[in-house]
């Protein structure tokens, strides 16, 4: 009997693209092998009965005290089972490799050209910039990372996207700036222009 899965880890974590979650579920085949639903390991084999990092037996839910792993691509988190529902089928519910391999087909947007605007960590919007990992998520979600965000207060994008998500794009602000209204644009057409690729693919 083993008693140890792969030391491969799942696409969880805090860093987030598309083509590396895409990319490691790829390289882990389709999503089929036996997944630990606690910690997203993906076990060395099928007569693996518990998981090397958290100990559960493979298939088990995960504790109720347990942090649960989040899709790189679309920041999902699991439900208390460890599975979330299938983009292919809805009613059907997967584990995380699964879910992560299904973006192939159903991409939540077109990154391929946000990396193109990627410069390190940050990207290049306009004339600005801004952390990657922030924009993408706003982009992706159109929520922003509160503790983060507070980091970076300086930046006009940030500024832009936290004025977007509180009033929307057509409310006029009091005491706005020109710097503001165009930023606020700039983040418009990208959002605008990222979530064509998922209506291209969809």
């Amino acid at each position: 009997m083993k008693l140890f899965g792969s030391t491969t880890p799942r696409p969880v974590g805090q860093t987030s693209a598309s083509a590396r979650g895409a990319g490691s579920a790829r390289a882990r085949g389709m999503g089929n092998d036996p997944v630990c639903l606690q910690c997203g390991m993906v076990v060395a084999g099928t007569n693996v009965t518990f998981c090397r990092r958290c100990g559960l037996p493979i298939g088990a839910a995960p504790r109720a005290e347990a942090e649960l792993p989040t899709c790189l691509i679309c920041y999902a988190s699991v439900d208390d089972d460890g599975r979330i529902p299938s983009l292919r089928q809805p009613a059907l519910r997967v584990d995380l490799v699964a879910h992560t391999f299904e973006h192939e087909q159903f991409p939540v947007g077109d990154d391929e050209f946000l990396e193109s605007m990627r410069q390190g960590d940050m990207i290049r919007i306009g004339r600005w910039q801004a952390p990657f990992d922030l924009v993408r998520r706003y982009l992706v979600t159109g929520a922003l990372d509160g503790g983060r965000r507070r980091s970076y207060e300086h930046s006009v994008i940030v500024t832009a996207m936290s004025q977007l998500k509180r009033w929307g794009p057509e409310t006029e602000i009091f005491g706005d700036q020109a710097e503001w209204q165009a930023a606020r644009q700039a983040v418009t057409d990208l959002l605008e222009r990222f979530h064509q690729g998922s209506r291209a693919r969809g």
